[in-house]
């Protein structure tokens, strides 16, 4: 009697509407999450054999590299997602605070000490320039102000129409967003080297300092608000911990499962098609796919009015990343967890990377050592490092088979003479991430590692919106829709689907 009334009921329920989310990097993990507990029945498609995307885990040799993503601001952002699974955040993941921030070593040796103490980054200022102080202070009170606007009022609008970003026109416009990042520093500070130190951050996602809307300077009040994580265990931890909740909520995420195109009935959303042939139906589709590689290899040009082929060729990218991870068989301990390495050129150089597409024969690295912070990630008495460059994306025409290795012998020998003397010798293990591999591995348009360039005119509505304009009951997510990259950007993005998707009870 029992059994025949729970059938009953199981066959009187609505079914869940269908939720295909393409991609499990951390805007579409973030985004299944959102859907689950909005009452979705969600399936995760990955091309790869594990979650992340640009946030994958390469495991080799007993050492842990983060391929992607190492530092975590907002965590407030993560938190939410726990906490719409009934958990802690700090129930699966242990955040761990980083002081100082960064350490920024300039070509001559001198280094900065960059952190979130008021006091602390004040003195830092005096002891480069002191009369840089009271500028410091000026630029400080308006970045606070444009993270106000742009963060914490902005970062969650949606921007699907021309009149939001009319609305908040004149907020930018007082706020000088038609400046660029360099641009608003150097009117409040006039030291050359601490003009670097405060314009440097559009780097972590994407933008030249000397392009990037001034907006972006929030990015740096934001490592100030909340301050600046590492996930013990690598950012794989916050990885497996979403993907954790996904199945905690009876959703499926499906590995080796790459998308072939978006099926239509005319300009609304039917589903998926996989390259194994195999379809399967949604009533919503979520792509956490590079957004130019979404409109212009999963839907038909005849369908597309805004995204056409020769409007995303025309758009301006990001540059990409040259990656080295290497293991040793000593520790440096004198090597902090985040380390920027600058060359003798600043904006020469980022000339040659966005504007000419020039492999140049200097560069600034960022040095990683998670092993500074948890020494978990190598085997005992090992340190696990990657160095990045950043580098043009592929219209440069450079051919990475051939160049990487002769590159990765450059910035060898940079590390040699500067922070880790004698290194080569104690390498153990080793791997490289060029271009070619964010084109071809992680399908990146023209291998751009950040999609498109955050400038003033491809942010907020001029970007590929979260609601797409092209087709009905399409989303996207992730670094090439609104708000942007970075950790807090995907996160965000997911965040906006919940005032643009529509309730699951309007399936029924």
């Amino acid at each position: 009697m029992m059994a025949a009334l729970a059938r009953t009921a199981s066959q009187s329920a609505p079914a869940k509407p269908h939720a295909v989310v393409i991609g499990s990097g951390l805007g579409g993990l973030a985004a299944a999450v959102r859907l689950g507990a909005r009452g979705y029945r969600v399936t995760v498609l990955e091309r790869l054999d594990a979650p992340g995307g640009r946030a994958y885990v390469h495991r080799q040799d007993g050492f842990i590299f983060d391929a992607g993503p190492t530092i975590v601001t907002a965590p407030f952002l993560l938190e939410e997602l726990w906490a719409m699974c009934g958990r802690r955040l700090a129930d699966d993941v242990e955040l761990r605070a980083l002081t100082p921030f960064y350490r920024i070593r300039f070509d001559d040796g001198a280094e900065f000490s960059y952190s979130g103490d008021p006091e602390a980054m004040r003195a830092e200022v005096a002891r480069f320039s002191p009369a840089d102080v009271s500028g410091f202070e000026r630029f400080m009170a308006t970045r606070e102000e444009i993270f106000r606007i742009g963060f914490e009022e902005l970062g969650h609008v949606p921007f699907g129409s021309i009149t939001d970003m009319v609305k908040v026109a004149p907020d930018l416009l007082r706020h000088q967003g038609y400046r660029s990042v360099y641009g608003l520093v150097a009117r409040y500070i006039k030291d050359p080297r601490l003009r670097v130190v405060f314009s440097f951050h559009p780097l972590l996602v994407g933008g030249n300092p000397f392009d990037t809307t001034s907006v972006y300077t929030l990015i740096a009040f934001l490592e100030r608000r909340w301050g600046v994580h590492f996930a013990m265990g690598g950012t794989g931890r916050i990885v497996d911990g979403l993907a954790e909740l996904i199945r905690r909520q009876g959703n499926v995420l499906r590995f080796g499962a790459e998308v072939r195109a978006i099926t239509l009935n005319g300009k609304r959303v039917t589903g998926v098609r996989l390259a194994s042939g195999e379809e399967i139906r949604a009533d919503i589709v979520v792509s956490n796919a590079d957004a130019a590689w979404t409109y212009r290899n999963l839907l038909p040009q005849e369908i597309r009015r805004r995204w056409t082929d020769r409007r995303i060729e025309r758009a301006r990218y990001s540059m990409s990343l040259f990656v080295w991870y290497f293991g040793t068989r000593r520790q440096y301990p004198a090597v902090g967890h985040h380390t920027i390495l600058l060359g003798p050129r600043y904006r020469e150089l980022l000339s040659d990377i966005f504007d000419r597409k020039v492999l140049a024969p200097d560069f600034s690295l960022y040095l990683h050592r998670p092993t500074a912070t948890d020494p978990s990630l190598a085997p005992a008495g090992c340190d696990a490092f990657y160095v990045l460059s950043p580098v043009p994306h592929l219209e440069s025409g450079i051919d990475w088979s051939q160049a990487a290795e002769g590159f990765r012998k450059a910035v060898a020998g940079r590390l040699s003479l500067t922070l880790l003397p004698g290194f080569e010798r104690e390498i153990v293990t080793s791997r490289l991430l060029t271009p070619q591999d964010f084109q071809d591995r992680l399908l990146s348009y023209r291998g751009a590692a950040f999609g498109m360039a955050p400038t003033l005119l491809q942010s907020a509505w001029f970007r590929p919106h979260n609601r797409s304009e092209e087709v009905e009951n399409l989303f996207l997510v992730g670094a090439g829709t609104h708000p942007g990259a970075g950790l807090p950007g995907v996160l965000s993005s997911a965040r906006v689907l919940d005032s643009v998707v529509p309730d699951a009870a309007s399936f029924a």
